[in-house]
């Protein structure tokens, strides 16, 4: 029989969202020399984001801090609590204040959702963190469930005692998620209720302080549209949608539409923004004042009605009474739509209007993109010269290799951040599709080992993924078997040409076939949207098995299988492509293919000559000559003779 749920709402109180707090994960390096051999020098980016996750995923992670936020709750009057890797815009990175999970867990993922009952808790992570979140948290403390087996609401309805009060953070749950929740709990008997105030606050008493970064604007020639054009292509489509305005939740919205960056999170050149979007007129722009300057402000003043983020709640009260008004079911906090509600608003939940603009670049974002990944490209080929002078001789680590790496990237002066914490694993931790080191897993890189190092940056211009598997000595023929299956489907990916309309779903297979004819596969998508200049990972478009957006012109994705051995180590090749228009003669629609972007040389060691057929090695051949052409004018003597051998012919 199925139970009954109370559910407590309310209207919600008038308060700041939580997203005004959070603080820089770290600082941004300064430019300066690469090292010509031996051990670089360290990187205050790489050491301060280290540090970060180190401090958070400490011992004092687990059954203290657990016991601390189970009597917190229940000093409000609550017996469970939902917790997830999530900021009150849900953005990838966050600030560090919002790093609630990795301060409970010791699990320092990107996503992740721990749900904490009187007498148990479980923490639900997706098939990139099935061996390091095991690894990382105490499991006295807390039990680990892989998506893939058991979602958190199916959990929640076996575990959570009947009557029992189950709290959530109205600001850090959007509406999809509660929606789960009140299936859930009412399943379960209990009583599914809000927590406006933020349990961590009593029992973190070092809780890092908001980010008060500046506020920056792009310039015309990098943007290649100004905020008032983007303004009219938005009001536009709000108008077809028959909406009369539009809530913009996530902040990386907020920076495309106004031509804005910031530092406020790690990673992504983010100012926490919140806008309201009318139909017709001028949008309301929410930021910290704090964060202007008299320049910036004037300029911004020219397009919106700017306010103080603690403003939100009575402009969106005012201004959604009797209208119908866009929520961004993936990034909005149910708070505001049930804030639009009470104010007699009608909230329309769908996508965020400007998702899908964003993701087609336009003709500066594309160069700008080009000019990164060359940029890129060469700091990646002065570091692949120098790891392979060094890995052979046993000496090296995978931090010595993060930090190598990112000193080559500040020798350019125009590294403004990496673009994801960087991912170097030898041997067996390459098998973590998502391992970060730390100094516990810190390990050395072995010859005989295969190396996976999975990177990216953050430039003016542009934003850069890569990932390539190195050879540390000679590879057995097992691992040039896989890393060869995994490239065929790389390289069959990159030559894709396909009719207007075809989605990521579709083309995923083509990554796949020649693993799947094998028997082997990989537990991650093919690809995901890439940013100009924003986010390493973009929505709406991505290549996987849930990828059922048509790709269009302008959009830059990922193309990135894998194969991964537990216990001895893991394969990727990644590049990133844009998709562009092709002429196929005879054609009855209009049709699409891929242009890669970045340019770095395959390890031609790693290469099985007799799994590819006469296509594939001239494909591959006809890249490697791009890529010489691209870099080899930007590298001294000794990286060029190394580009030199790298690129040969097959």
């Amino acid at each position: 029989m199925v139970g009954s749920i109370s559910i407590i709402a309310g209207r919600p109180a008038m308060s700041a969202p939580p997203s005004s707090p959070g603080s820089s994960l770290k600082a941004v390096p300064s430019a300066g020399p690469g090292p010509a051999s031996g051990h670089p020098h360290t990187s205050r980016a790489f050491k301060a984001t280290f540090q970060t996750f180190e401090d958070l995923a400490d011992g004092a992670a687990g059954p203290g801090r657990l016991g601390a936020l189970r009597a917190e709750l229940a000093r409000h009057g609550f017996d469970g609590y939902v917790v997830p890797r999530a900021d009150a815009h849900q953005n990838e990175y966050v600030p560090a204040r919002e790093e609630r999970l990795a301060f409970l867990t010791g699990f320092t993922g990107s996503a992740g959702t721990c749900v904490v009952l009187p007498t148990e808790a479980a923490l639900f992570v997706d098939g990139r963190y099935t061996l390091q979140a095991p690894a990382q948290v105490d499991a006295d403390a807390f039990s680990v469930v892989p998506l893939s087996q058991m979602r958190p609401e199916a959990w929640i309805e076996a575990h959570l005692p009947r009557g029992a009060r189950l709290g959530y953070d109205p600001w850090r749950t959007t509406i999809d998620g509660r929606d789960k929740l009140v299936k859930a709990v009412a399943a379960a008997g209990g009583i599914l209720a809000p927590l406006e105030a933020d349990p961590f606050d009593p029992i973190w008493p070092d809780r890092p302080p908001p980010p008060r970064a500046p506020v920056r604007l792009l310039d015309l020639s990098v943007a290649g549209e100004d905020a008032a054009a983007k303004l009219r292509r938005v009001q536009e489509k709000l108008a077809a949608d028959r909406l009369d305005g539009a809530l913009v939740s996530d902040p990386h919205g907020a920076a495309w539409l106004f031509n804005m960056r910031g530092a406020d999170v790690a990673h992504t050149p983010l100012p926490l923004a919140w806008c309201i979007v009318p139909r017709e007129g001028e949008p309301e722009l929410f930021l910290e004042p704090m964060k202007l300057s008299h320049e910036v402000r004037a300029d911004l003043a020219r397009h919106a009605r700017l306010h103080g983020v603690g403003d939100l709640d009575t402009v969106l009260a005012a201004f959604a009474k009797g209208r119908r008004v866009r929520v961004d079911q993936a990034t909005a906090p149910v708070r505001l739509a049930g804030l639009i509600e009470a104010a007699g608003g009608t909230v329309d939940k769908g996508t965020d209007p400007i998702a899908l603009l964003k993701a087609s670049k336009n003709p500066a974002e594309i160069a700008g993109m080009r000019a990164a990944h060359v940029r890129d490209g060469v700091a990646l080929a002065r570091f692949l010269a120098w790891f392979d002078r060094e890995a052979p001789g046993g000496r090296l680590t995978e931090i010595d290799a993060v930090e190598a790496l990112e000193t080559f990237r500040r020798a350019s002066g125009n590294l403004t951040d990496i673009s994801f914490p960087t991912i170097a694993g030898a041997g067996e931790n390459g098998a973590i599709v998502h391992y970060r080191v730390t100094r516990t897993t810190n390990r050395a890189i072995h010859p005989g080992e295969l190396f996976l190092l999975d990177s990216g940056a953050q430039y003016p211009d542009g934003t850069t993924d890569i990932t390539r598997t190195l050879a540390v000595g000679a590879p057995t023929e097992e691992m040039r078997r896989h890393y060869t299956l995994v490239l065929k489907g790389h390289l069959a990916l990159t030559r894709a040409v396909f009719p207007q309309g075809i989605n990521g779903a579709q083309l995923d297979p083509l990554a796949r076939q020649y693993l799947w004819a094998h028997g082997l596969d990989f537990d991650h998508g093919t690809g995901h949207g890439v940013g100009a200049g924003l986010s390493v990972h973009e929505g709406p478009a991505r290549i996987s098995q849930l990828g059922h957006l048509a790709l269009a012109e302008g959009m830059i994705l990922s193309n990135e299988p894998g194969y991964y051995r537990t216990g001895a180590y893991g394969i990727r090749i990644e590049n990133l492509i844009l998709v562009e228009r092709r002429t196929v003669e005879g054609a009855e629609k209009p049709c699409l293919g891929f242009s890669t972007l970045t340019l770095v040389p395959y390890d031609r060691r790693l290469i099985d000559l007799g799994l590819l057929d006469g296509g594939e090695r001239e494909q591959v051949d006809a890249y490697h000559a791009e890529v010489h052409a691209a870099l080899a004018d930007g590298l001294d003597v000794a990286a060029r003779d190394w580009l030199a051998r790298a690129t040969a012919p097959l």
